[in-house]
């Protein structure tokens, strides 16, 4: 890591309930907007979302690498990477960071990191990311082209070398 504040280390059941946390953040400012939920409703759905979510990682990434991102030894994101998803290609499953460190050049600094290894490696990286994600903003910065398009949401966005 350039950063030598910022670690990872593999997921380990008692990170569920920080993983949950991570998961509701980047689901907050949608369910203020959803009309007659109670916030149980909204917590019971947010909470069977993430379970969903993270089996669904579990089954279908088998090998990829699961971690909790820390700085200076607090939990404060995830990174969810698989180093060989396909031939030539490292697919970020997931980057989530806490609305308290986002925008502070933190995933900005873990993205180059990874282009730097993806260069290293002479593969691709990818991601799929919503459409109306802001950080498909740094994605955009940082060269990532949109390859294909989910159902008018998913954005799958690649980013190459160049010589």
């Amino acid at each position: 890591m350039t950063n030598p504040s910022i670690s990872f280390r593999p997921i380990v059941q008692e990170d569920m309930s920080d993983l949950l946390g991570m998961y509701a953040s980047t689901r907050q400012e949608e369910m203020e907007r959803v009309p007659n939920w109670t916030e149980m409703m909204k917590t019971q759905f947010i909470s069977s979302q993430f379970r969903a979510q993270h089996d669904h990682y579990q089954r279908n990434y088998i090998g990829a690498d699961f971690w909790i991102i820390e700085l200076n030894s607090e939990k404060i994101g995830r990174l969810y990477l698989h180093e060989n998803y396909e031939e030539g290609v490292i697919r970020i499953i997931d980057i989530t960071l806490l609305p308290l460190y986002r925008n502070r050049k933190i995933g900005e600094g873990i993205l180059k990191d990874l282009m730097k290894k993806a260069t290293e490696l002479k593969k691709a990286l990818n991601i799929h990311v919503e459409a109306f994600n802001p950080a498909k903003n740094l994605y955009n910065r940082l060269g990532f082209k949109k390859i294909s398009e989910t159902n008018g949401v998913y954005h799958l966005m690649e980013w190459k070398h160049t010589i």
